[in-house]
Formats: C-alpha cells, structure tokens, sequence
C-alpha cells in the first residue's frame, strides 16, 4: 500500500449495535481520521456476516480497522479470510485473541448458545493468526468491572471480561494496557489516544500511558 489510510472502520462487539462505537470514532476523528462505523448482527450473523459488511466497506478504498472485542476478532478472521482486502493497519480493543474464558465458563450454561449465536466458535476459539504484512496492536484493559468476572476466574489482571492474558499473541505488532474496563475501553480517553498512535505509527506510546479521564 503506497501510502497509509486515513479512513478508520469501526466495528462494534457482541451484544451492542454501531451506536456504542461513536464516541470513539469522534475521538479518532478528532485526531484527524475519516470515520466510519460499521453495524452487523453480532448474534444471528456473527464474524461472517462482520466480514462481509467490512469487505463492502473495504471495497470503496483501503482503510484501517479498529474492533472492540468480538469486532477486533471479526476483523482478523476477516483479513486472514481474504489477505488481499486493502486493511492498513487493525487495533484490536480487549479483544480475546486466545480465546474467551468467560465465554467458556457461560458455555456450560443450559442454552449459552442463545447468548453467542454463531460467534460462539470464534470466542471459543479466538484468533491468533493473520497475514504477516499487516500490522495489529492491542488495546487491552485492567480494570476489573464486568459482569464476566461472574462466570470466569480470571488468575492475573482483566477488564471484567476478558483476561489480560487472552489479549496477547505472538503476532501482535504492539500491546499496552491502560486503566479501563472491557465496556470502558470504548470510553477511555487513553484507549483513544493510543489507538490514533498505533495508526499513525504501528506502535504505542508506551511511556505515556496513563489512566483514562
């Protein structure tokens, strides 16, 4: 790709719809980027029916991607589903590359299936893999908030959902850590700042991190 993209797609996760996303792309949009946030049904469509809405998008020219949770997982699917999809750069918000404890720990509840729908297998599973040319941070939290600490025992650090630990992969081209919980990342000030960095630069700013505002 000759030269980077300003242009961010935005994919939401599990449960929730494009308007949770919107704040965070005019935080993006704020730090000079074209946003766009795109909406699939995370239960009946799953990463499938994400992937295809995000080749759509993708058609119309080369973009970033940020994803939160089941949105950064349904991004990676994606790009390693169709390596020639001009992704620039992806930042993934707590999303469980290694797979989802929590998702686990629910699964052994009569009729979990209706709560993950058909991206039951990718939150199981996780993604740890995707084409080696593109360049994926991780935006993972710390604070432990969330109804996901309920169902799963979480050994280290966790955002409520998801384990810190279930956010990294050899792949990542960076990771940080700041003060938010799985929801709040989309809040998070931090979260934010450092996801414009990562797209600018395909790096954090580590020694500026701090806690969200």
């Amino acid at each position: 790709m000759s030269a980077a993209p300003t242009r961010v797609l935005l994919l939401h996760g599990i449960w929730m719809v494009g308007l949770t996303m919107r704040r965070f792309a005019r935080g993006l949009a704020e730090a000079g980027f074209e946003t766009e946030i795109i909406g699939y049904p995370s239960i009946a469509g799953g990463p499938d029916a994400a992937a295809e809405r995000l080749a759509d998008a993708l058609a119309q020219g080369p973009a970033h991607v940020v994803g939160h949770s089941l949105g950064g997982l349904s991004a990676l699917q994606a790009a390693r589903a169709a390596p020639e999809l001009p992704v620039g750069r992806i930042v993934c918000l707590g999303s469980p590359v290694c797979g989802s404890g929590a998702a686990n720990a629910l699964a052994r509840v009569p009729l979990s299936h209706l709560y993950f729908g058909r991206s039951a297998d990718i939150l199981h599973a996780g993604c740890v893999e995707w084409p080696a040319g593109i360049e994926v941070g991780m935006v993972a939290g710390c604070v432990p908030r969330g109804l996901g600490a309920l169902l799963a025992r979480f050994d280290g650090p966790h955002d409520g959902t998801v384990a810190v630990e279930e956010t990294r992969a050899p792949a990542l081209a960076d990771h940080i850590v700041v003060q938010a919980s799985h929801s709040g990342l989309l809040l998070s000030a931090d979260a934010v700042r450092q996801t414009a960095c990562f797209l600018r630069d395909g790096r954090f700013e580590h020694a500026r991190s701090r806690p969200a505002e």
